[in-house]
């Protein structure tokens, strides 16, 4: 059975790679269920898929330096903009696939925690249209 520890994520928004500042990236996507249930199912439900969804978690170390974190998200907020996450760094391939799509930054939180904690953020970045899985 193939085992994997996350030790290099990659993560890009907007072209701006930010693997310095990631703890964690999440890629979710799922599918909303329609109830197509009739007379005719003989009392089992049935269901559909309708429209299709996802969000991209991340937990960002926090930098408010010139060029750093900070000054590049804030300007996005309230944008959609193009993202890619991968498990590893290295090169896309069959066994380290990309995914990539738009996202709306639909928010951004530049101070969190309480005392003697790192300064962190943490949010939820909804997908915007298609997310595509890509091998080359």
């Amino acid at each position: 059975m193939p085992k994997m520890v996350l030790l290099a994520e990659y993560l890009s928004i907007n072209s701006n790679v930010l693997n310095t500042f990631t703890k964690k990236a999440e890629l979710t996507t799922e599918v909303e269920e329609k109830d197509v249930t009739n007379y005719a199912s003989l009392g089992w439900k049935e269901v559909l898929g309708g429209l299709k969804s996802g969000e991209l978690g991340c937990e960002f170390l926090q930098d408010f330096a010139a060029t750093q974190l900070d000054a590049i998200m804030w300007p996005l907020l309230g944008t959609v903009v193009p993202f890619e996450v991968r498990a590893d760094q290295g090169a896309v391939s069959p066994s380290n696939p990309k995914y990539t799509g738009n996202i709306l930054i639909n928010g951004w939180n530049p101070l969190t925690g309480s005392v003697g904690d790192e300064a962190t953020v943490s949010l939820g970045f909804p997908t915007s249209g298609a997310v595509a899985r890509g091998t080359t």
